[in-house]
């Protein structure tokens, strides 16, 4: 069974940072929703294995809870 690869992969990650925050440089916060819906999609549909999606999803989720209970504090 497929695993979500969570060891670094990046060749450069500054540079993916980099074009990330240009490619919202200048855009509403509407349309940078939007393009990330978008890259979300795109990403998934070159992942393509449903387990690995949804274990994707559920660190996802995991961190955004720990995010908000940390804020709550």
């Amino acid at each position: 069974m497929p695993r979500l690869e969570l060891n670094p992969s990046f060749t450069d990650p500054d540079a993916f940072y980099a074009a990330l925050t240009e490619t919202h440089r200048e855009h509403s916060e509407e349309e940078i929703e939007r393009i990330n819906a978008r890259l979300i999609l795109l990403l998934a549909n070159h992942i393509g294995d449903q387990q690995v999606l949804e274990e994707a999803l559920a660190i996802a989720g995991r961190a955004e809870a720990s995010t908000a209970e940390a804020a709550a504090r």
